[in-house]
């Protein structure tokens, strides 16, 4: 048993990668040092990563009764105190991290201290076979335990809506930002300043929607549309312009489901998004509204959602971890054909 070991690391998303890595450092050590890196170097690298704040606040709440054993510090380099630490004999790592501890150790011999004990901790794998990383969970492809947020048979079928489901969708499903409904403009300019700055994708749901964004000179990342209005046809659906938009793409999806050509193009569209940010538009022959509860569970944490709300405005839902687990949990509610 070592008497002091130290642990360095973003920490972000807190995982159960992270938890085996400090429950192995609980086993081999009486104490633990977590230097969890500081809010200006994390920030530089994705500013999706939580505070310093809300991620030490997340690995106390974990500890439960070996609180006392651990003690949370601010990494403000890549070593940390680890080449001068003079009371520690240990330092815990992942297999891509070890020779970050080898060359730490080089630092100590020439500062005249003594190796630390290096202890390799196994990565934790997700269900698709793959590490569990804090940059996968930001990406929304997994939650925390490493399972997907979409069910397995996503593509494969067409999923329909119960009436349970119908009713867990009655209310607005995030933050309504009111405006009258013969310019949906003042409500949608509210909406842009909310979302300034986020890191993307916006997506728009609904010919209103997207209309009205292009006509603030802010298309949305990806757009769906169906040409119709409260389920009856819009005059207007014919000024939409195609051609602000990298890609086009094309799908039928019958009122009250989601059809596997739905899946397909919103996946197609997330993607091209992430590789090289390209926008999309597609155009659904059918109906999109239901096409949130695929578009959440395939965007990064931080995408924004917008669709129209008849008669008081606009509704904005921030793609995270809550989104994506309710989307999951009615995905699977609903029936399959």
């Amino acid at each position: 048993m070592h008497s002091l070991g130290l642990v360095g690391g973003t920490f972000d998303r807190f995982h159960s990668g992270h938890r085996a890595l400090i429950e192995r450092g609980l086993a081999e050590c009486v104490r633990l040092e977590l230097w969890l890196t500081s809010d200006h170097i994390a920030n530089s690298k994705d500013s999706r990563i939580e505070p310093w704040a809300d991620r030490s606040s997340k690995i106390l709440t974990s500890l439960g009764d070996s609180a006392d054993r651990v003690s949370l510090h601010v990494l403000e380099d890549e070593d940390g105190p680890a080449p001068w630490h003079e009371t520690a004999n240990a330092i815990l790592c992942t297999p891509e991290t070890l020779p970050g501890c080898e060359r730490i150790n080089q630092a100590r011999a020439a500062n005249s201290l003594g190796a630390l004990e290096v202890i390799v901790v196994k990565h934790v794998i997700a269900h698709d076979g793959t590490p569990i990383s804090s940059s996968r969970v930001r990406a929304g492809e997994i939650d925390l335990d490493g399972e997907p947020y979409l069910p397995a048979d996503t593509g494969l079928v067409s999923m329909i809506m119960t009436h349970e489901v119908e009713a867990n969708l009655k209310d607005p499903f995030g933050q309504l930002f009111e405006g009258p409904e013969d310019d949906p403009s003042v409500a949608m300019r509210a909406v842009l300043e909310e979302i300034f700055g986020s890191p993307g994708p916006v997506i728009a749901v609904g010919d209103v929607t997207v209309k009205t964004l292009q006509d603030l000179g802010s298309p949305a990342d990806i757009a769906l549309i169906d040409g119709k209005t409260k389920r009856e046809e819009w005059e207007h659906a014919s000024t939409i312009d195609h051609s602000l938009y990298n890609d086009t793409r094309t799908c039928e999806n019958p009122a009250g489901q989601l059809s596997a050509g739905l899946y397909l193009a919103c996946a197609a569209a997330m993607q091209a998004w992430r590789e090289d940010g390209r926008s999309c538009l597609i155009n659904v022959d059918g109906e999109e509204d239901l096409a949130p509860l695929l578009l959440h569970p395939l965007a990064p944490l931080g995408a924004v959602v917008l669709y129209g709300q008849p008669g008081r405005g606009v509704v904005l839902r921030w793609t995270g971890a809550d989104s994506k687990s309710r989307c999951r949990d009615l995905l699977t509610a609903m029936v399959r054909d």
